[in-house]
């Protein structure tokens, strides 16, 4: 049996999460919705879309649950707010855990989860409330991924790790094990982290600089 699910937002993730929700989920989108001043359309995906400030007396969360798709914007402090306006109105949060994800930590997964395909998660891994863990990462056993946190692919975080709320950790990024990354810091793309981060800290890999040699001089390629 289907249960009906209300989707938050009308973008990119909004339009993934309903993708993933409908082809491998016991919900059902049955509607999205916004705040009433990005309300553009009455319809997204062949669903309704109705102003965030009504939606519980349209779907009441008597028996509708609700799901956040916003992105990392301002460090997941938009996501937050959102998630706990939802909570207020009395909303139980859907998460998705992808059928192709590795699950091995018993399902210590909060609310308003986005686990996609190719995530291992190991033993004794906690995850809290409304964290998005994008395509192919590792996280290794005994870990803590705290609230509002967002991980992007192929992430590596060794075993042990606490990562404090509101985070974003960067594509490639590698976490060595038992360091603690402090609340709402920023992890770039491809960043190697060998030991603690302070809160609100910005780690920031170096670039690839373009070659001297311009392509039309390679050879062999």
């Amino acid at each position: 049996m289907t249960k009906p699910l209300v989707i938050f937002g009308t973008g990119d993730i909004a339009q993934l999460a309903f993708t993933y929700f409908e082809a491998d989920s016991d919900y059902d989108v049955v509607a999205f919705t916004v705040d009433s001043e990005y309300l553009e359309s009455s319809e997204f995906c062949g669903r309704p879309v109705v102003d965030f400030e009504s939606v519980a007396e349209r779907f009441p969360p008597e028996n509708h649950r609700l799901f956040i798709a916003l992105s990392y914007a301002n460090v997941n402090a938009l996501r937050k707010s959102k998630f706990e306006a939802g909570r207020a109105m009395g909303y139980q949060f859907a998460s998705y855990v992808s059928s192709r994800a590795s699950i091995l930590n018993e399902g210590q997964i909060g609310e308003n989860c986005f686990i996609l395909e190719d995530n291992t998660i190991q033993p004794f891994v906690c995850i809290g409330d409304n964290v998005t863990l994008w395509s192919g990462n590792h996280v290794g056993h005994h870990s803590t991924i705290g609230d509002h946190c967002f991980i992007a692919s192929h992430v590596v975080i060794s075993g042990g790790v606490m990562i404090g709320s509101q985070c974003f950790i960067g594509v490639n990024s590698t976490l060595r094990d038992h360091i603690v990354i402090g609340e709402r810091c920023v992890i770039g793309a491809g960043a190697l982290m060998l030991s603690d981060a302070e809160p609100e800290g910005v780690y920031v890999a170096k670039g690839t600089e373009r070659s001297r040699v311009p392509s039309s001089r390679l050879r062999k390629i």
